[in-house]
């Protein structure tokens, strides 16, 4: 289901799987730039990997539809450092699955899903985190349905998609753009 491509080339595959390239993988795997498995790296993850995305630091962002990684209970969010270990210090939760994660120039996080909590704060759908995993206050939006898919413009707008019909408070069918904020 998900896909992400280091700075080293390393390819992040994520889904519901348990073998990658023949090897026991928990949902998680990292393949190297010529197809190869990475057999060092190697989380498991509970259930279902829904979106990954990267960090400027190199830090692993993983969303989906579980309650746990590397034996530790996360609530469909987790980061991971670059090795594929859990960062402990990072831990918002979420109440329902994660399903796309966009990080923004400043370190932000805006996370879409089908939760309404986020980071211990009422969230429909959608959010924003600050790098640290805190929620962030100052991003004042929600959808009335699942936020499926998310983009960031190069103006910093948001391209958001789901199954919506209300977006930001304002009428929009499954698709629609917010400011950066």
């Amino acid at each position: 289901y998900a896909l992400a491509v280091q700075t080293n080339g390393g390819i992040l595959v994520g889904g519901a799987f348990t073998t990658l390239g023949g090897q026991p993988h928990g949902r998680l795997g990292r393949l190297n730039s010529d197809g190869s498995v990475d057999a060092g790296f190697n989380p498991v993850v509970s259930n279902t990997v829904i979106c990954l995305a990267l960090q400027a630091d190199g830090k692993i962002l993983v969303g989906g539809a579980w309650v746990g990684i590397n034996g530790t209970t996360r609530q469909y969010l987790a980061r991971l450092n670059t090795d594929g270990t859990l960062d402990t210090a990072f831990d918002p939760g979420a109440n329902s699955a994660v399903m796309s994660i966009a990080v923004q120039p400043d370190g932000g996080l805006v996370v879409g899903g089908l939760f309404t909590m986020l980071a211990g704060q009422g969230a429909n759908h959608l959010g924003r985190l600050t790098a640290n995993g805190s929620y962030d206050w100052s991003f004042s939006s929600d959808a009335d349905n699942q936020v499926l898919c998310l983009a960031l413009q190069p103006d910093g707008k948001i391209l958001v998609g789901g199954l919506f019909k209300s977006l930001g408070w304002t009428a929009c069918n499954y698709a629609g753009r917010l400011n950066s904020d």
